[in-house]
């Protein structure tokens, strides 16, 4: 009869059954601990054998030294205390020491010359005995080194006398290191760090030690380089204080300064600035300022052209030169090089023109440009011109000659102009609706109290100095000047005249208008005029030769104004804005001033 599963699993579960599996897993529980008996048992002898073997093994430790030690650079390992003195005393034998020098050559020491010998004392009996045998295997993996200075010894005096013919100890032979430092100035470049040079000087105290542990380690080489005992710069390339040293010459040097004249221009640059320049003892830079005065100076003995003799093409023909006068380009010196000194310190260049204690017209020749007054004192005749063009001309009455107030020659600015002044001086105070000061206390002002002008006035009833002029020229010259205008005052033999105007004469006209009526009274005067006077003032007075003959005979004789071509330089109407306004600068008051001790 077939069971089935379920029936199976029934029958397992029997009392029987039960007791089947119980046994058979208490069987293969004894059979495991057997087999772990078994593997502990043969585990044991293995480490007892091995045991015993590390424990024979170590016993011949006491006749020889442990694995991996080294006695002064031998390795002693496995010898006895005898094998270890042969060895040592052989190495001493033959011992050399090479140097390696850092550029590749080498020197030696020779044990020989030094007196190199073995000096056995019993340390190494000492190390022998110290050992313990059972460790002999933890010493095999850390090792043990020993140096013993009393197992050789050399004479020190011979080393010393050895040491000192060394090559790489002598000063001569050796180079000392060089310190990094700041370049030469290098035109259009500017300064450079160059680096520090090492040098084959040696730091004699550290070789010497090198040496002598060398020497008793019986060591064969040493490498010098690889010892630092070389001397150092005590300056080198990356040294913070000479980069910025470096970097504040150069900021000097790279601020480049050009001057403007004009048309004119100087470039000033580190090409010349570096000259100027020295270090502190601080370490910072110092700009010479006498070094950029006295190149200032140089502008201005070059620019300047006030009190520089001025020509000057009348309107009578001829060529005056003008050597009296302060009129012109004047540079403030002092202002100008401490303002150039803060531009060379800030590193930053700038076109400029420079501080001008005083300004002219035109940078061109001639300086005073094309408006200016001229006055002629022989003549005791003035034109003014605007922009090239005659505005006005007019006779005047100047400085007394008799009593020595005649009016200096030369060229001069307008200082100011003032509305209704008072001059006053010793004697007089007189009261003006036109003042217009050009030399210190001398000016132009209208004269009303007198009737007539020009001619020879002057010579016995003149002013104390100043040009009287008749008020309608004087008038209108006032409102059509400004500070700073050239005034041209000058003398040209053979231009004087006998005859006076009275103030009805006086041009107020227009340049046109002026030319028409000198015209006329040249004709007049021609008629007058004797032919022998002519003849003689014709012979002391040079015309230039391209002057028609008519025109030269009416320009001496009749005072008719030959009208100056205008040049390029007159032309030039931005270079008239730059004349700056003279002292006080232009004034317009409409209630009375002083004037101190003028020439009336």
């Amino acid at each position: 009869m077939a069971v089935s599963p379920e029936n199976k699993s029934t029958k397992d579960e029997s009392p029987w059954g039960r007791s089947r599996k119980k046994k058979a897993a208490e069987n293969r529980y004894i059979d495991i601990r057997k087999l772990l008996l078994r593997v502990c048992l043969i585990t044991a002898g293995f480490l007892l054998l091995a045991a015993g073997i590390y424990v024979w093994q170590g016993r011949k430790y006491r006749q020889v030294f442990f694995p991996n030690t080294i006695i002064n650079g031998l390795d002693a390992s496995g010898k006895t205390v005898a094998e270890v003195e042969k060895t040592i005393t052989d190495e001493m034998n033959g011992y050399v020491l090479t140097l390696e020098k850092r550029d590749g050559g080498t020197e030696q020491i020779d044990g020989r010359e030094i007196g190199l010998h073995p000096e056995f004392d019993g340390t190494l009996e000492q190390i022998l005995t110290s050992q313990k045998p059972w460790k002999w295997g933890l010493q095999a993996i850390e090792g043990s080194k020993y140096t013993i200075e009393t197992m050789m010894a050399y004479d020190e005096d011979q080393l010393s006398e050895v040491f000192s013919e060394l090559e790489c100890m002598d000063d001569n032979k050796t180079k000392a290191p060089e310190n990094a430092y700041l370049s030469a100035y290098q035109e259009n470049i500017g300064y450079q760090i160059i680096p520090e040079q090492e040098g084959t000087r040696l730091v004699k105290e550290v070789v010497w030690q090198e040496i002598s542990k060398a020497i008793l380690n019986l060591q064969g080489v040493v490498s010098l380089a690889g010892l630092d005992a070389y001397e150092q710069p005590e300056i080198t390339s990356g040294d913070e204080q000479l980069k910025n040293l470096a970097k504040e010459y150069n900021r000097y040097v790279n601020a480049t300064v050009v001057y403007q004249f004009g048309k004119q221009t100087e470039r000033l640059d580190g090409n010349t600035t570096h000259t100027w320049l020295t270090e502190n003892e601080n370490g910072t830079v110092r700009l010479d300022e006498e070094a950029a005065a006295a190149y200032v100076k140089t502008l201005a003995d070059k620019y300047n052209t006030a009190y520089h003799a001025k020509s000057l093409p009348t309107s009578y023909g001829p060529v005056v030169t003008i050597t009296a006068g302060n009129y012109g380009w004047r540079i403030n010196q002092s202002a100008e090089t401490a303002a150039l000194m803060e531009i060379i310190r800030s590193g930053e260049g700038q076109t400029r023109e420079p501080v001008y204690s005083q300004t002219a017209a035109s940078h061109m020749v001639p300086d005073y440009g094309s408006t200016y007054v001229e006055i002629n004192l022989t003549a005791q005749h003035l034109f003014y011109y605007k922009d090239g063009k005659l505005l006005i001309e007019s006779d005047f009455v100047s400085g007394n000659a008799a009593k020595g107030f005649s009016t200096p020659a030369g060229a001069y600015p307008l200082t100011y102009k003032q509305r209704d002044a008072t001059l006053k001086g010793e004697g007089y105070s007189t009261p003006v609706s036109y003042w217009m000061p050009f030399n210190s206390n001398i000016g132009m002002h209208d004269a009303g109290w007198r009737s007539s002008f020009g001619g020879s006035i002057y010579k016995t009833g003149g002013s104390h100095g100043c040009i009287n002029l008749p008020p309608a020229a004087a008038k209108m010259i006032f409102e059509n000047i400004t500070a700073g205008t050239p005034v041209l005052c000058y003398h040209l033999e053979g231009t004087q005249r006998g005859e006076t105007s009275n103030q009805a004469a006086a041009p107020e006209t227009t340049a046109a208008e002026t030319a028409e009526s000198r015209t006329a009274a040249a004709a007049e005067t021609e008629t007058t005029a004797k032919t022998t006077a002519a003849e003689t003032t014709a012979a002391e007075t040079t015309i230039p030769e391209t002057a028609a003959p008519e025109t030269k005979e009416s320009a001496i004789f009749s005072q008719t104004p030959v009208v100056p071509t205008p040049t390029q330089a007159e032309t030039e109407t931005a270079a008239a804005s730059e004349t700056a306004a003279g002292p006080g600068g232009e004034k317009t008051k409409q209630n009375t001033g002083v004037v101190d001790r003028p020439g009336m």
